[in-house]
């Protein structure tokens, strides 16, 4: 316990002394807990939630830096993001299973900005209504199916095959998403 005490402490003073762009420490949020913070945010400028506002809720339970923090938008703004359920969700490795000791409340901040940032459509996670009536209220009991690696994959295929077709004077397939026979999202060249 003193361990996550002392290295939540540290994150707590490096959020306050050198926060992320567009991020904000809620001190009240940590008067009464250390294991609580709000983080409040605004959209990077020239994307598509310029000027918008959200909350993080970030728990840390006694484990932290070993398991990671419960971290999901909070209050009257939930970004509408691919990623980001109605409920203040967030689908993100860092979160779950690709999390590691040596990442920390600022990288975290740093991944959902980078996220939100490169997005280039606002709309829900196809599965968001029913994701939203079935889930359990924390999400890091939820199992996520990433397809991060495919979707890259197919964007560099396409970036590369546009390149190609620039050339030859032809047009790159789209990519689309469909469910697969388990009810995954898969994506696929049209």
């Amino acid at each position: 316990m003193a361990s996550m005490q002392k290295r939540l402490q540290k994150e707590l003073l490096a959020l306050q002394n050198d926060p992320p762009p567009g991020m904000t420490l809620n001190e009240k949020s940590v008067q009464n807990s250390i294991t609580q913070w709000i983080v409040d945010m605004e959209g990077a400028p020239g994307t598509l939630y310029e000027g918008e506002k959200f909350q993080l809720l970030f728990k840390f339970s006694s484990r932290y830096p070993f398991d990671s923090p419960q971290v999901m938008f909070t209050g009257d703004n939930i970004p509408v993001h691919p990623h980001v359920y109605s409920n203040g969700h967030i689908c993100l490795s860092i979160l779950t299973e690709d999390w590691s000791p040596a990442l920390s409340v600022q990288s975290v901040c740093l991944s959902i900005i980078s996220m939100l940032s490169s997005c280039k459509e606002k709309r829900r996670p196809p599965d968001n209504s029913f994701y939203v009536r079935t889930c359990n209220k924390n999400p890091k009991k939820t199992k996520w199916w990433y397809h991060a690696e495919e979707y890259v994959r197919n964007i560099l295929l396409c970036s590369s095959a546009q390149l190609l077709n620039e050339v030859q004077g032809k047009e790159c397939q789209k990519t689309k998403q469909r469910k697969d026979e388990k009810g995954r999202m898969t994506s696929y060249h049209s």
